[in-house]
């Protein structure tokens, strides 16, 4: 197994390196290929049609409702030490997971008729706090939250398919990093903003699931509800504890994520919009705890473990179905919804990233829209970060859990306490109704959040509490940074005008050659005293330029500086500093003009040093002097 592993492996990697070799000989082709056609800007709107709630539950409900394959078992992982007589208690946990939903789509839909213009919780935190903290504590916290969101659910889809396949087990981490990087292309091509086939996968593992609640009671009536393997209800475990029960319940609880998802969607759906978006929470509330439950009650009477090499649910699938159609149906379906459970987090990542930016507490390139219209910048981070998350913990859904379901319990509690703060502001009607709804929601959140931070610190949720304070702290960075920018560059255009500069133009050269011709001939065009600058190592080299200087009839002047230490940059450095000090006045600037050879083909380039772009680099550093490069194209 080994040797296979190791051959494939290296197969991948001369995939890899070819598809890296001929994108960067043909960047413009693979680009077209891989991406697809450039988009106008004025398609942006011609993309996004209205949908119907019906259509839009299974779209917007991926993330939520796929997080049923391994909620029950995260939780149930966290009490398997016990033995089999803790299993009953899967059932009182997955109660627990369902009264919270409820809790949180309730609080929600509060959230809806407060924003029926669509308002997750950094929008509501921003409306609501004065000061920037509590946004950002909610940005972040989402930001963290959907990284792990990918690198989870793809890790899981994969655990899925190896639970029907063993053999493809110890490939677990690269076919899903491989699976993050199909997603990247989908989502750069824009797939994922429009595509209403995309609920269909979902219905499938919607009627999957329901399939597999049925046959489970088929069973039970032809077998007896308690049946041999069935544990007995009730019986305490020895070496249970508070401590233990709560962290079953912290990671049973990652099964709620992806609630945000239709709040902040409100505007996709067709009028009237408020009533379409509080049906598809209801609907959804209903199906979720519906499944939980029912899947939650099989599993305590079919007995099942945990085990490393077998997901839960397909072992369930297994006891009902054998290993026939249904058995590969329910396996597959659990594999898709889990990826459009990520996929769906791509446009949930690269939004709010862009809108944190917008408001300048990220780095702008997060605004930058890509060829097919897609925030290209937001999809490729959030791809990398996954990708490097799953890399680390070996696409084991198991270790991840322990760092999930804090960012987002931690911005449930943001907008809630939110929508209290804008309840007691705007009051309304039937507001204190409202805000005793909200009230409960961030207790409870609240609490819950406190739960899974204490109890998952040492398994790996102090990394996510670490990386908060610094994203938070790093936001706050950039925006005073943009803020510095703005102030430094304003100006009032009634009393400053534009004042013309003193050139003194400086002609790097290399010899007496063509692209010495072209770059000469283009300082003269200047209206500026041209100086050329020749930099030799040796004497024998510096007396043979100025030979051929003289020759060549002294088209400027002509000053040679010598390089003892082989270097161009130091005597060049030295040069321009005296004529800084000695010739510049303050209204003055030294411009620096120097060829630059462009090859015929890229590996040509290879070939030559690229002295050009390291001078060009190396003098950005000086606020007086401008630099320009004249091109020269090669034939050859």
């Amino acid at each position: 197994m080994i040797h296979h592993t190791r051959i494939i492996e290296v197969v991948l990697v001369v995939i890899a390196l070819f598809v890296m070799w001929y994108a960067v000989v043909n960047f413009s082709t693979f680009k077209r290929v891989v991406i697809g056609r450039p988009m106008r800007s004025r398609e942006l709107h011609e993309q996004h049609n209205k949908l119907f709630w019906l259509i839009a539950l299974p779209i917007l409900s991926a993330d939520l409702y796929s997080s049923v394959a391994y909620g029950p078992e995260a939780g149930l992982t966290e009490l398997a030490s016990l033995g089999k007589s803790a299993l009953w208690l899967v059932i009182p946990i997955t109660a627990a997971s369902v009264i919270l939903l409820f809790i949180l789509i309730l609080s929600y839909i509060m959230g809806i008729i407060a924003y029926p213009s669509g308002g997750g919780a950094y929008s509501i935190a921003k409306d609501n706090f004065k000061k920037p903290w509590a946004s950002l504590v909610a940005s972040s916290s989402l930001l963290v939250d959907y990284i792990l969101t990918v690198a989870v659910s793809v890790s899981a889809g994969i655990q899925a398919v190896a639970s029907a396949y063993p053999v493809i087990k110890p490939y677990s981490a690269s076919l899903a990093i491989c699976c993050v990087l199909l997603l990247v292309i989908v989502n750069l091509r824009g797939v994922a903003e429009s595509a209403t086939i995309f609920a269909w996968p979902t219905f499938v593992f919607m009627g999957s699931m329901i399939t597999i609640i049925i046959a489970g009671f088929f069973n039970e009536f032809a077998h007896g509800f308690v049946q041999p393997e069935t544990p007995s209800f009730g019986t305490i475990p020895g070496g249970i504890t508070i401590l233990l029960i709560l962290k079953a319940f912290s990671s049973a609880c990652s099964a709620l994520t992806g609630i945000e998802t239709i709040s902040n969607a409100v505007p996709i759906f067709r009028e009237p919009q408020q009533r379409s978006a509080i049906k598809t929470y209801i609907a959804l509330g209903t199906v979720t705890a519906v499944t939980l439950l029912g899947y939650a009650y099989h599993l305590y009477v079919q007995g099942i473990e945990v085990r490393e090499d077998e997901t839960m649910l397909s072992q369930l699938a297994e006891q009902y179905f054998g290993h026939g159609i249904v058995y590969q149906i329910i396996i597959w379906s659990t594999f898709i919804v889990l990826i459009l459970a990520a996929n769906s987090t791509f446009t949930g990542f690269s939004q709010l990233s862009a809108i944190v930016a917008q408001d300048s507490f990220l780095p702008r390139a997060f605004t930058n829209r890509g060829d097919r219209l897609g925030y290209s910048n937001g999809i490729m981070f959030l791809a990398g970060a996954a990708a490097l998350l799953i890399a680390i913990f070996h696409a084991q859904t198991n270790s991840l859990i322990p760092l999930y379901a804090i960012g987002v319990f931690l911005s449930f509690t943001i907008a809630q306490a939110g929508l209290c703060k804008r309840w007691m502001k705007v009051k309304g009607s039937m507001w204190k109704v409202k805000l005793a709804i909200n009230l409960f929601g961030f207790i409870v959140t609240a609490v819950v959040t406190a739960v899974v931070a204490f109890t998952k610190f040492l398994e790996g949720a102090w990394i996510v509490l670490v990386i908060l304070p610094l994203l938070i702290s790093f936001s706050i960075m950039v925006k005073r940074h943009y803020d510095k920018i703005a102030a430094e560059l304003r100006i009032d255009p009634k009393e400053t005008r534009p004042q013309p500069h003193d050139l003194v133009t400086i002609v790097l050269v290399s010899g007496v050659h063509r692209a010495v011709l072209h770059t000469v001939s283009f300082a003269q065009s200047l209206d500026s005293r041209a100086v050329a600058v020749y930099v030799g190592f040796d004497d024998e080299s510096i007396d043979k330029m100025k030979l051929k200087w003289e020759e060549w009839g002294e088209p400027c002047k002509l000053v040679t500086l010598r390089g003892e230490f082989r270097s161009i940059l130091a005597p060049l450095s030295r040069f321009i500093d005296r004529l800084e000090i000695n010739e510049c006045q303050s209204s003055s600037s030294i411009h620096i003009i120097m060829p630059q050879f462009v090859t015929k083909k890229w590996w040509h380039n290879l070939l030559h040093n690229q002295s050009a772009l390291l001078i060009r680099a190396w003098f950005l550093r000086n606020k007086d002097v401008v630099i320009t490069t004249v091109p020269y194209h090669l034939q050859k």
